[in-house]
């Protein structure tokens, strides 16, 4: 079984700023009171949905560099149910997130489109 935890204010306002990025209304998305930490917090990647969701699509990807040097990775994902599924960190060498980022220090990718509610 899982362990679920409260989400933190700066999640909801890193989820809130990628939906706003992503041309979505956050209004439109329920953001869960609780969270699944995966692995124990380590990267700061939070389950969002149900734990029989599946995975449909990416909303939006985010750059961040930690205080380390190192490249994370963030994907705000959604599931077959056009719902909040993850926010997931991936710090390219897999070592442990030491500082979360605030939304004015992610970076996108020149040619970057959002992705779209099918």
């Amino acid at each position: 079984m899982k362990e679920l935890r409260k989400i933190k204010d700066e999640e909801i306002e890193l989820i809130r700023f990628l939906l706003i990025k992503s041309n979505l209304d956050p209004k439109q998305f329920i953001i869960s009171t609780m969270v699944d930490e995966y692995e124990g917090g380590k990267m700061g990647s939070i389950g969002l949905g149900k734990v029989d969701a599946v995975y449909k699509s990416d909303i939006i990807q985010a750059e961040y560099t930690d205080t380390d040097g190192t490249d994370v990775i963030i994907s705000l994902t959604k599931d077959t149910e056009n719902k909040l599924l993850d926010l997931d960190f991936w710090k390219t060498d897999f070592s442990k997130l030491l500082k979360y980022p605030t939304p004015s220090e992610l970076k996108f990718k020149e040619n970057y489109t959002p992705f779209t509610n099918e």
